[in-house]
């Protein structure tokens, strides 16, 4: 490797690093707002798992950055079915991050049930799915099942929207 990439590579990791100290640092400080409307003599409740995620970030990126420093850069992925001199591909990848921001802009609106099943549908369809009946069933019920288990399984609920009498 050449000294100018291995210089860019360093760079490029330690961005990274620094990425997931900002993301690990956000999570926490999330996480410390949260407001539990259950008893508070539950141990283990909807704080520990964004804690248990936020320390992963943060020492994950001081261990990522430490091994930068001393010189150990990832090697790229020289697997037989990438091909790294290909472009991206705009046509699956501007519709996928379409369909995220349509969640983020209606899922307080019409409810986690309906924004989720188009997400996971529309996801699905992005990249390739055409049994668009069966897609449609299995995105419905991963979006119930989701609902049902942060609410049952967590104590988390998720916004139901327009369904709130129904859910």
């Amino acid at each position: 490797m050449s000294e100018v990439s291995t210089a860019k590579m360093k760079r490029v990791e330690l961005l990274f690093a620094a990425f997931l100290l900002i993301v690990g640092i956000i999570v926490f400080v999330d996480a410390s707002q949260l407001h539990v409307t259950y008893s508070q003599a539950d141990v283990v409740g909807p704080k520990a798992l964004p804690y248990v995620v936020s320390g992963i970030l943060v020492l994950s990126a001081i261990a990522l950055a430490i091994t930068v420093l001393r010189g150990n850069l990832a090697t790229g992925e020289e697997g037989e079915d990438v091909d790294l001199r290909q472009p991206s591909d705009w046509k699956v990848l501007i519709p996928l991050i379409g369909i995220f921001m349509l969640n983020l802009l209606i899922v307080n609106w019409v409810g986690w049930v309906i924004s989720g099943t188009i997400m996971f549908f529309g996801t699905a369809t992005c990249l390739g799915a055409r049994r668009w009946v069966l897609t449609l069933v299995i995105s419905l019920a991963l979006a119930f099942g989701s609902f049902y288990g942060f609410y049952l399984g967590l104590g988390i609920k998720l916004p139901a929207g327009i369904l709130s009498g129904v859910l």
